[in-house]
């Protein structure tokens, strides 16, 4: 029953997907209008509307799965980005020093020319005063003549050497000169770099923005769908309350009445049983219960579906009634599929108590287990 499993108990039913999509335009009308409860519609008719936004959900999930993968690309680019940034950068740092290193050679160079050249001006100035003073009146007041001569020899030295060093200087100034115009250009082409990889990763990140936000949408829509499956299932579990015949169930347990534990504790509907039937159904755990007993159950071969266990067990001889027995398999018609529940015992005031898988009447959540008693009446009951 969907009311009492999401999906029918056998692989026949998979064709339901084809009916969901058909009804999906009309999920949203469907979840705002309330919907009516006969004692034989029960709560299977929300089965449609919660599979149609299930398939959406996995839609909106595929879509966001796309782009989280996209998102992380983009991650990885920008980091790419960031490594190559960093790393002229660095080269920056260093042209940046040795242009200002220049910069400063040069300063130092120009004061070294303007040294010398007051130097060499000093000292020419000298010569031009010494020009003035008649070789006789110089002679006469040197010592003597060999003083006279060492001192027309030092003038003349000094101004050589001054002279090649104001060439020299001159020469080195010229050399960092063209250095520097080197590291200018070095310096714009790195600066270019820089700048094209700031507004790569401007974009990028601005692509990345865009991609997280529609991954973002696509998850809100998926949030928005559970909660209107949520919803549905509230409805759902009232309508099985209002129709089931039986009261306070009790909240239902994974993994109880002894059902084995692989099929317990997976999720629900991912494991075809022995029988050929869903794992965490109702008629999944029925047949296992009457199998466990030591007595016969067949292979359902795509008709397993609650209500449609006394046609399928008549064919191999099993008989059925409206007469409760203990140890019988209680059929309720009700929805889309039925239920099945196990009949535990058979009580004096026309009550029965009984187990069953998925049955979410009491909203604990689906595929879990119940033990709990109701109304014996309205029931087809069939004696493995």
């Amino acid at each position: 029953m969907g009311a009492m499993k999401r999906r029918s108990t056998t692989p026949v039913s998979k064709g339901l997907v084809t009916k969901s999509s058909l009804v999906a335009a009309a999920v949203v009308m469907a979840i705002a209008a309330p919907i009516s409860i006969s004692k034989y519609a029960f709560a299977d008719r929300f089965d449609d509307q919660i599979r149609a936004l299930e398939s959406e959900i996995s839609g909106y999930q595929a879509q966001a799965a796309a782009l989280s993968q996209q998102a992380d690309t983009l991650q990885n680019e920008l980091a790419n980005l960031a490594a190559q940034k960093a790393t002229i950068q660095g080269q920056i740092d260093l042209s940046q020093a040795k242009y200002d290193k220049l910069i400063n050679d040069i300063a130092v160079t120009e004061q070294g020319i303007s040294d010398n050249k007051e130097a060499l001006g000093q000292i020419i100035a000298d010569m031009y005063v010494d020009g003035s003073i008649s070789p006789l009146e110089m002679l006469a007041s040197s010592k003597n003549i060999g003083d006279y001569v060492d001192q027309e020899e030092y003038r003349s030295s000094i101004q050589s050497n001054l002279s090649a060093k104001i060439k020299e200087i001159n020469s080195l100034k010229k050399k960092l000169e063209a250095q520097k115009v080197d590291v200018e250009r070095v310096l714009a082409d790195q600066k270019g770099q820089r700048d094209q990889l700031a507004a790569k990763e401007s974009e990028q990140a601005q692509l990345l923005a865009q991609t997280q936000g529609q991954e973002a949408a696509y998850q809100q829509l998926s949030n928005d769908r559970n909660s209107q499956i949520n919803n549905l299932r509230a409805q759902q579990a009232a309508a099985m309350r209002a129709a089931g015949g039986f009261n306070n169930i009790g909240n239902g347990t994974v993994g109880g009445g002894g059902y084995p534990g692989v099929w317990a504790y997976a999720e629900q509907d991912t494991i075809v049983d022995n029988w050929g039937l869903y794992n965490r159904e109702c008629v999944s755990y029925t047949a296992w219960k009457v199998w466990s007993t030591g007595r016969y159950v067949p292979h359902f071969s795509g008709a397993g579906n609650a209500n449609q266990w006394p046609s399928t067990t008549a064919r191999y001889g099993i008989a059925n009634g409206s007469t409760p027995v203990a140890g019988s398999v209680a059929i309720q018609y009700v929805g889309y599929y039925g239920h099945a529940m196990y009949v535990e015992a058979v009580n004096g005031d026309g009550t029965i108590t009984v187990s069953d898988y998925n049955n979410n009447a009491d909203g604990g959540g689906w595929g879990k287990y119940h033990y709990y008693t109701r109304t014996a009446s309205g029931l087809t009951y069939i004696y493995f």
